[in-house]
């Protein structure tokens, strides 16, 4: 009888232990049968991108709803260290920056996580999602290299700080976290250094441990994958439609021989450019070339299945630097399954139905596209030049330096910087030919606050010819237009970096205004007089945003006839910026996150100007809020146009405000027809 309970109690421990052992959460990598195992059993993710510093917090759950009802099973995001560190040694995981919250509502919405941690992220996002304030030393600096000790230090000090965060939320831990990834497409950058892809592993195992898969992600091609990767880390590939993804694979097959196949980034859509045609993909062969990457029983993560929007001052360029800077505008819509507002596209449900024939797809309805309102004509007022208000924009004062600095060197990051300084008596005659070579980016040449030009990094458009009179002032408001986030120019610093130059002579003495536009923008009011004369001139616009019928905001769309390019806020949020005569893009994405509730209540709509305000009546100086967004419109004809990722070509042609002087008194001012001539 005892040997009979002692063979019980044998049997009931064997049994505990084994139900302990299924029962425990694990994601691991099956080498051997090239399979994930989750909690045992054969896996594979069908994912989407989703940036969770692309939409605000408010939308976060609706559009992860959405991607579960398509039948994905994980979301991927990066994490875009220039949001949570903006100023060095200050974090912030706070509303709309609450990474941790996202990953918990992706986990309440039924999906795993992929997390793409950076430090370096690319995303069309500016620097890459590197902090702007890394480029203080820019001429010493080297970035994605072990050799550069400063750089080293800052990625360990925000690791240190972002790392022990996600521990918690790891698969193994109970959280959705699956996967990790530790650098990104790092095999396209230059300095394909091995001991710094070892120091960023170290790291990340010191803070994570070994219970998650820590990976990265390259393009197909072999340099790619044997400067990007290490053997000790999970690697996989991104590519797009259009060739064998059986092709693409065996790259990778030839690096790594096991494991399971994933493309981390399969594109349905494609990034915009200023001035370049909005990317469109057919929605048939985006599910053809899906169906036979699920058909080899790889995982997938799509990029992007909900773009978003570049808000702010956040877009990025691509390109060599100088000539070939390539900004990317406000939306990010991508042409992606969701739209840039998060509606369901025909893509989404044809993406479905692919989808469906590998894994379940939810049954029920998708969630329905977001209410969206036609606020209709708002007509705006000025409120000043940013003449009128520099002491405001600047409250600390310049900054005096014998030579130029950077925006970066005087502790600014993004936005407008304003250089002064004045006109050597040795300059003689009237016109004199200015040269600024390190323009970076736009820069709107005053001389006695009078416009005489406007000049672009691009084409290269560094050099005009102005009205000038020794001890003069000389005025160069220049507009950092977003960061280079691909590629050997990544270390981009902005505002004008080195020499400005008159009839060759170099210029000295500078007074800096680094400028800071939010305080005006809050403080704005209409103006009790238009000054006609200085219409050329940046300035601030205002105007009320009526309430919808029953006071519940709405997504809208700001479209702006008339205005040239400038920046545009509502309710002291940052939407981004215009630029409607260049195109694609016509009219900012406006979520109903942003304007007040309540029957009663109106918004607050500021533009910040530069060129040429359609305002010299009345009534000729307003905008439109629509109920549907128009970011495929007509581009100014250029030099080139962008077919794919590597054929950046002469993109800036003679498309811009050029040489637009303010006239005097009783002169006829610059309409776009001329501008744009």
């Amino acid at each position: 009888m005892a040997g009979g309970i002692a063979a019980i109690w044998v049997a009931l421990f064997v049994f505990l232990a084994g139900f302990h052992i299924t029962s425990s959460r694990s994601f691991v990598v099956d080498w051997k049968n090239d399979v994930f195992l989750k909690d045992g059993e054969p896996f594979r993710y069908i994912s989407g991108s989703f940036h969770y510093f692309r939409v605000p917090r408010f939308y976060w759950q609706d559009r992860l709803l959405k991607m579960k009802a398509a039948g994905l099973n994980a979301v991927q995001t990066y994490v875009a260290w220039n949001m949570h560190e903006a100023k060095e040694g200050q974090y912030d995981f706070s509303g709309d920056n609450d990474l941790i919250a996202f990953i918990q509502m992706a986990n309440s919405a039924g999906l795993l996580v992929l997390v793409r941690a950076g430090p370096y992220i690319c995303a069309e996002w500016d620097l890459g999602g590197l902090p702007a304030w890394l480029l203080k030393n820019y001429t010493t600096a080297k970035f994605r290299s072990s050799t550069d000790k400063n750089y080293i230090a800052a990625v360990d000090r925000w690791m240190g700080v972002l790392l022990p965060k996600l521990k918690p939320l790891l698969y193994a831990n109970g959280g959705p976290i699956i996967a990790v990834q530790v650098e990104n497409e790092y095999g396209s950058y230059y300095t394909c250094d091995h001991e710094y892809m070892t120091h960023l592993q170290t790291l990340f195992e010191q803070y994570l441990g070994k219970d998650v898969i820590l990976y990265t992600t390259d393009g197909s091609s072999d340099r790619m994958i044997n400067c990007g990767s290490l053997p000790t880390l999970f690697t996989t590939v991104d590519f797009g439609a259009g060739g064998d993804p059986a092709g693409a694979f065996s790259h990778l097959r030839k690096y790594r021989p096991h494991g399971p196949l994933v493309n981390s980034e399969y594109y349905p859509g494609w990034l915009d450019h200023w001035g370049g045609g909005h990317q469109k993909r057919q929605a048939s062969q985006i599910a053809k070339y899906l169906d036979e990457i699920l058909a080899l029983n790889a995982s997938v993560n799509l990029y992007m299945f909900e773009g978003g929007t570049n808000f702010g001052f956040m877009n990025g360029a691509n390109g060599g630097g100088g000539p070939s800077y390539a900004p990317q505008p406000t939306s990010y819509d991508y042409d992606a399954p969701l739209t840039e507002a998060g509606d369901p596209t025909t893509k989404y449900f044809v993406l479905m139905e692919t989808i469906a024939k590998y894994a379940p797809v939810p049954p029920g309805p998708v969630p329905p596209a977001t209410q969206k309102f036609a606020y209709g004509k708002v007509m705006m007022a000025k409120v000043s030049t940013f003449y009128d208000v520099l002491a405001n924009l600047t409250p600390s004062g310049p900054v005096a330096s014998n030579k130029t600095l950077t925006m970066e060197q005087v502790g600014q990051n993004y936005g407008f910087i304003l250089y002064r300084t004045t006109i050597p008596s040795s300059i003689s005659g009237s016109t004199a030919n200015i040269s600024i070579p390190g323009l970076a980016d736009r820069g709107i040449v005053f001389v006695d606050k009078i416009r005489q030009a406007t000049l672009i990094r691009v084409g290269p458009k560094t050099e005009a010819t102005i009205d000038v009179k020794p001890g003069s002032t000389l005025d160069i408001l220049v507009e950092n237009m977003g960061r280079i986030n691909y590629g050997s120019a990544l270390q981009d610093p902005k505002g004008i970096v080195g020499n400005v130059t008159l009839d060759k002579m170099v210029l000295s003495d500078w007074s800096i205004y680094p400028l800071d536009l939010d305080p005006v923008v809050k403080e704005s009011v209409p103006s009790e007089f238009e000054d006609e004369d200085n219409i050329q001139i940046p300035s601030f616009y205002t105007g009320t945003i009526p309430p919808s019928p029953d006071g519940t905001p709405r997504d809208t769309f700001l479209n702006l006839p008339g205005w040239f390019k400038g920046q545009a806020y509502v309710n002291g949020f940052n939407l981004g910026r215009y630029w409607p005569v260049v195109g694609p893009q016509i009219t900012l994405y406006v979520p109903a996150s942003v304007l007040l509730s309540g029957k009663q209540s109106t918004s607050k709509l500021v533009l910040f100007e530069l060129d040429n305000a359609p305002c010299e009546t009345p009534d000729d100086c307003y905008v439109e809020f629509l109920d549907k967004p128009n970011v495929d419109g007509p581009v100014h004809p250029m030099k080139g146009e962008i077919k794919g990722f590597d054929d950046w070509t002469a993109m800036y042609g003679d498309f811009m405000p050029q040489d637009v002087k303010t006239k005097t008194k009783g002169s006829e001012i610059l309409d776009r027809d001329q501008a744009l001539a």
